[in-house]
């Protein structure tokens, strides 16, 4: 089994300032390029690493923030490598029994990207999806193999105002066997989670 620790930044308890009228973007609308995605070699490396992982799960909780009032408090976390192609891995994140969300990190021509993917029960795109951003370095921290920060796209900006600042990290450590999924805003924490290989 593989040591690991992922680093990951969510939004998953969403503003409710979100504007609802805004086109949702889909899986489908990301652009893709197995031949031309131009990657950092740390990016492709990463991306490696992740893909590496699949079949794997990790069940945890919430580290952050310790309110007991917060949509995710006392339930339990499960994340799951799942599918993984050249070009694009998906783990789905369940929250106790809600199983509506899923972590996308895909090759782009314009660079690694990690979107997160809302769903209704029917399947059907939710208002509020497809936000996140492309890997870039953080707080003169450079990506690396084991580690890349991820910042909110244009797309996010639009359909979450308030989460213009985001950046998730996704950091992966070989003696670890642990998920860390971790959002800053602003460069102040907002979120993470903490989860374990089963």
């Amino acid at each position: 089994m593989k040591n690991i620790t992922l680093t990951l930044f969510s939004l998953f308890f969403i503003s409710s300032c979100a504007m609802h009228n805004k086109p949702a973007q889909t899986s489908d609308n990301i652009s893709r390029s197995s031949s031309q995605a131009s990657l950092s070699t740390s990016e492709n490396a990463f991306f490696a690493n992740l893909k590496s992982l699949c079949g794997q799960q990790f069940v945890g909780n919430t580290a952050y923030p310790d309110d007991p009032s917060h949509d995710f408090a006392g339930k339990k976390l499960v994340a799951t490598v799942k599918s993984c192609s050249d070009t694009e891995i998906r783990i789905p994140f369940v929250v106790g029994e809600d199983h509506s969300r899923t972590w996308i990190i895909s090759k782009t021509e314009q660079g690694l990207l990690l979107k997160h993917d809302h769903r209704h029960h029917d399947g059907t795109p939710d208002e509020v999806t497809m936000y996140g951003g492309f890997a870039k370095d953080y707080k003169d921290e450079q990506g690396t193999e084991y580690k890349q920060f991820f910042h909110a796209d244009a797309h996010t900006a639009n359909l979450i105002p308030a989460a213009q600042s985001n950046v998730w990290m996704l950091e992966y450590k070989p003696d670890s066997q642990e998920l860390v999924y971790y959002l800053e805003r602003h460069q102040n924490p907002r979120y993470k989670a903490i989860l374990k290989e089963k």
